[in-house]
């Protein structure tokens, strides 16, 4: 079996390290043309992963068609916002039978989609050549080879556990889920939670503030599962709380830390101009509040981050706001 990565960003690369360590020849896709030499010359990212020495195994190169050609998993690691343009570029490249891997954590704009149903729509793939991969995956502790585990969906089991094999290692454990839209979902909302409860801490807000905004993340995003025909199991899994507890607790996640900056007083535009990586959930908030609205769900923490990221609401009000919510029962909704 062999992979290629489609994007040289800090998971795309760290997945690509994963496949090689697991036996899975992969070579990296990277647009810049200078750092997939770098890459491949000086065993480094210095872009998205500086001081982490990878694999000798891994090859990474500019050209699409070298890196897709003879490949049975095509892994897609962009921006979620970028995934449609991409992928209509590289979709005549594509092997026929590849199963076509998602690392992408967001909901498209516009369109309201999952990444795997971008993916569907614009490779003309069925689902059973369609998975995911989601969990508690911060990029620079697994380019370390420190432990994490993370789920593998697809609607066909023996696509997933091909996908199991290729990438499980002593070091990276992944398990199988046949639930390919309560996996997406849970990646895409823990960025918008994690967005306010790094708000949170930036403003000095304590422990019981971030468990409960955590806590309450979790309710809304599993709200919004039910109403698309989620497993409710999976957002008490890896996909869910996992990959939830993770992006809201560690300074590695992108989102909290792009919260925390705003906590703290940064104005966003200046909050984006020092965030050298995609922190996915300033955009898929939008699209997420969007989804929800489509079906009758409520969210209010999401609703509060689109308010700040989106419509000018001042960061010291967010708290008074969820806090002033009428009172309901723990569990509604569902």
């Amino acid at each position: 079996m062999k992979a290629a990565v489609m994007g040289a960003g800090s998971w795309g690369t760290t997945f690509a390290q994963v496949l090689c360590d697991a036996g899975t020849p992969a070579v990296l896709f990277a647009r810049n043309a200078e750092l997939a030499k770098v890459i491949s010359t000086s065993r480094e990212n210095p872009a998205y992963l500086p001081g982490i020495t990878l694999t000798d195994a891994l090859r990474a190169t500019a050209d699409p068609a070298e890196a897709l050609d003879g490949a049975d998993l095509v892994v897609l690691a962009v921006p979620a916002q970028s995934l449609r343009e991409n992928l209509a570029r590289w979709a005549p490249l594509l092997p026929s039978n590849a199963l076509l891997v998602s690392l992408m954590k967001g909901i498209e704009l516009g369109t309201c989609n999952r990444m795997s149903e971008v993916i569907s729509q614009v490779a003309g793939a069925p689902p059973e050549r369609i998975a995911v991969v989601s969990g508690p995956n911060l990029s620079r502790e697994i380019a370390r080879r420190e432990h994490a585990a993370t789920v593998v969906a697809c609607t066909d089991n023996a696509a997933a556990e091909r996908l199991q094999q290729a990438c499980h290692t002593g070091y990276f454990r992944p398990y199988t889920n046949p639930d390919v839209t309560g996996c997406e979902l849970g990646g895409a909302v823990k960025n918008v939670i994690a967005l306010g409860v790094g708000m949170s801490v930036g403003m000095g807000l304590g422990d019981n503030a971030r468990a409960s905004l955590i806590t309450r993340g979790l309710a809304e995003t599993a709200r919004l599962g039910a109403a698309l025909g989620a497993d409710p199991h999976t957002f008490s899994g890896l996909a869910g709380m996992g990959d939830l507890v993770a992006t809201c607790s560690s300074p590695l996640s992108r989102n909290r830390t792009f919260g925390e900056n705003l906590g703290q007083g940064m104005a966003i535009e200046d909050v984006i101009a020092i965030t050298r990586q995609t922190a996915e959930g300033v955009k898929s908030s939008q699209s997420v509040l969007e989804l929800a609205k489509r079906h009758g769900v409520e969210m209010p923490i999401t609703e509060v981050m689109v308010a700040v990221m989106h419509h000018g609401l001042e960061v010291s009000k967010v708290a008074t706001l969820l806090t002033s919510r009428s009172a309901k029962p723990e569990r509604y909704g569902v």
